[in-house]
């Protein structure tokens, strides 16, 4: 894409709304610096927050909406009265548009990935979408997914899961052929379920373009980026999310109250500052904040609804990065080179958060 990325942006959504996604825009083009913004929410709420950042406003349309939809309302309920008008529907279809490149929200994930689905429809190939997210490790990063969007998955659907996951890998991590993983119970091509087995041999077989298939991958296998993509549904791959992220705070937790326990923990902690510093640095969840919905006919990204301005600013850059290396042609290049068997019946849609 040489043209400048345009990102459109559900002000209203998440935890705290205008508040850190005003800041967190700002903090994307002071990096981005060629990046420009449509922003949908309240008038009264984001405008004086607007003021404040003059850079940004003189990249940015504005367009007052008079709903948001609400971090606790169930999908089908947002879709009821926020369809067409409120600041989140009102961002994804600027997406599908053309109006932006890429929507970013922080807002309810069920409502919307429902939304997403409802605008942008799902690519011709694919059943359902899917949540796919970086996961930090001891060799850098890795790409997994599914981590929420749907429960349960066929054999098909976890193969789409793979060529989808490669394709943000290529962008991402900048690999031309990156190595997928399917989380199993063990790495014997004997174990786990019927479909994780089933789709181990039809990636086994099919010798994709783009894409090196490691075999079984286990849960410890995560953290230590055995393969640049992990695949799994999104049952078990939300609380390994979760999971994780409550490790890292529990970790953190311990590391505080052993540096406080004697004069000498603290003695010893002036000396390591550094290395605690940069093992912070590490465990930080806002550095890899934002899920991308894949399998959609354009890019949206979930930020976390709880997150601040700098993990907000993360996710907007993420998007910024897969508009501009053009996942969506990625995607459907990877896909149309997929086998995918007439006679597949289509999964039952599960809609995140319903």
């Amino acid at each position: 894409m040489t043209r400048p990325v345009t990102i459109a942006l559900d002000a209203m959504g998440g935890d705290h709304g205008p508040s850190v996604v005003i800041p967190g825009a700002a903090l994307t083009l002071e990096r981005r610096p060629d990046a420009k913004f449509v922003i949908f929410g309240n008038e009264g709420e984001v405008m004086p927050l607007l003021d404040a950042h003059p850079k940004l406003k003189a990249v940015t349309t504005f367009h007052h909406t008079e709903v948001s939809v609400k971090m606790d309302d169930k999908p089908s309920q947002a879709l009821r009265y926020g369809r067409y008008k409120s600041s989140m529907w009102r961002a994804i279809d600027a997406t599908k548009t053309g109006e932006a490149d890429v929507t970013i929200s922080a807002g309810n994930t069920g409502a919307l990935m429902a939304m997403s689905k409802f605008c942008l429809k799902s690519m011709p190939q694919v059943d359902r979408p899917a949540i796919a997210c970086l996961w930090p490790t001891v060799r850098g990063e890795s790409v997994v997914l599914d981590v929420g969007a749907t429960i349960g998955a066929d054999a098909q659907h976890l193969v789409d899961l793979a060529v989808m996951g490669a394709a943000m890998a290529r962008v991402v991590l900048d690999i031309d052929r990156p190595s997928v993983g399917l989380l199993n119970v063990g790495v014997e091509e004997i174990k786990g379920v019927e479909a994780v087995k089933e789709a181990g041999r039809i990636l086994r077989e099919s010798a994709l373009p783009h894409l090196d298939y490691h075999g079984f991958v286990e849960g410890d296998d995560l953290g230590k980026g055995t393969v640049d993509v992990v695949v799994t549904e999104g049952f078990t791959g939300n609380i390994a999310l979760k999971t994780a992220e409550g490790t890292a705070k529990q970790i953190g937790e311990y590391l505080r109250a052993a540096m406080g326990r004697s004069l000498m923990s603290k003695i010893g902690y002036l000396f390591a500052r550094g290395a605690f510093a940069a093992l912070r640095d590490k465990m930080d969840p806002r550095k890899v904040n934002g899920g991308v919905f894949l399998g959609l006919e354009g890019i949206v990204i979930k930020s976390h609804g709880g997150t601040d301005a700098v993990g907000f600013a993360s996710a907007t850059e993420l998007g910024y990065e897969m508009a501009r290396e053009n996942l969506m042609a990625k995607v459907r290049e990877m896909m149309a080179a997929t086998a995918r068997p007439s006679s597949a019946p289509a999964s039952p849609q599960v809609a995140a958060g319903e």
